[in-house]
């Protein structure tokens, strides 16, 4: 699959730079592509009154041992820290108490600053891809062309409906494989001048509500004892604004009032739309990689969509790349 082009990957969340990092390292030409104006996809940070807040991913989990070792290095360097392992759960209005599970990490600067720095290096270009076609018969060593670019392979890391839309009809291995529609998510950030709810409280499930299924304190995730939080509707909820968000913000404000048992109202609200923000479903392969040269993965691509899954998938693809570049 070798000639002309690098290998470029579309997609700046952590998939496809570990994706790109894996085939950097293995010494494989490869270009990043992302629209956005800084690299992290849904494990997205904003600056609200002058102060990150995680708008994508709440935080991160940790049991694969290549991770761990990433994990660790991020740790040491004071990029991520641990965060909790204990979450309360609302039931239908009613606090039901705390629920224990795995360690689950959070990063002081957000979580997008992680993706930056594991691509450190790599040869990133903002660009909005439109296309990605069969090269034809007059590009010999050349399978495919991105935006009339010969290229030798191309990795599309993103959501399933994303990565359908740039490809071409006749790329039919890819285009088949892309079969999750995904499932929605408003995410409203909400700041006071001080706390109004438990000082031990780092974030709660929240089931059996027309509104919200996720809360996070920011502040406790952020180690910087802050007044915000950081609630994520169900998908439902979403669907239902999608056209029109920002009709769903103030919803969702008092919903997040009723459920944090709060009076008072914020000082300030954010809301984002991510029409794509979590796989519907599940696989038990890790990436997708035809004959036409078009690789695929993601937290889609994963049997635990989870930012470690998609870790995994865009090393698993990158490595697999890696192979298919040797032979």
């Amino acid at each position: 699959m070798g000639g002309m082009g690098p290998v470029v990957v579309v997609g700046g969340g952590i998939s496809g730079v570990a994706c790109a990092r894996t085939l950097a390292d293995a010494g494989v030409d490869v270009e990043l592509l992302d629209r956005g104006h800084r690299l992290g996809g849904r494990m997205a940070a904003r600056s609200v009154q002058g102060r990150v807040v995680d708008t994508g991913a709440s935080y991160f989990t940790v049991g694969d041992h290549a991770f761990a070792a990433v994990v660790e290095d991020w740790a040491t360097r004071g990029l991520a820290r641990p965060w909790t392992d204990t979450f309360e759960v609302v039931e239908d209005g009613r606090w039901a108490g705390p629920k224990q599970g795995a360690d689950r990490w959070s990063a002081p600067g957000g979580l997008r600053s992680l993706v930056e720095d594991l691509a450190r290096g790599l040869q990133v270009r903002r660009h909005t891809v439109g296309s990605v076609v069969p090269a034809g018969p007059g590009l010999a060593g050349a399978r495919l062309l991105v935006d009339d670019r010969p290229v030798a392979a191309v990795v599309l890391a993103m959501p399933d409906p994303q990565a359908r839309r740039l490809l071409d009809p006749a790329l039919e291995a890819a285009r088949e494989a892309l079969d999750d529609p995904f499932a929605p998510v408003l995410a409203l950030s909400a700041g006071w001048e001080r706390r109004h709810w438990a000082p031990d409280l780092h974030g709660a499930f929240v089931n059996g509500d027309d509104v919200l299924t996720w809360v996070a304190d920011d502040g406790s995730r952020r180690g910087d004892g802050s007044a915000v939080l950081v609630a994520h509707s169900g998908a439902a909820f979403a669907g239902r604004h999608l056209q029109a968000p920002e009709a769903a913000e103030e919803p969702m404000t008092q919903a997040l009032m009723r459920v944090m048992g709060i009076a008072h109202p914020p000082a300030w609200t954010h809301l984002h739309r991510w029409t794509f923000a979590h796989p519907a479903g599940t696989r038990e392969r890790t990436h997708h990689l035809d004959d036409d040269g078009v690789g695929l993965c993601g937290d889609g691509w994963s049997a635990r969509p989870r930012v470690e899954g998609a870790y995994l998938s865009g090393v698993a693809l990158g490595s697999a790349l890696v192979s298919r570049l040797a032979g």
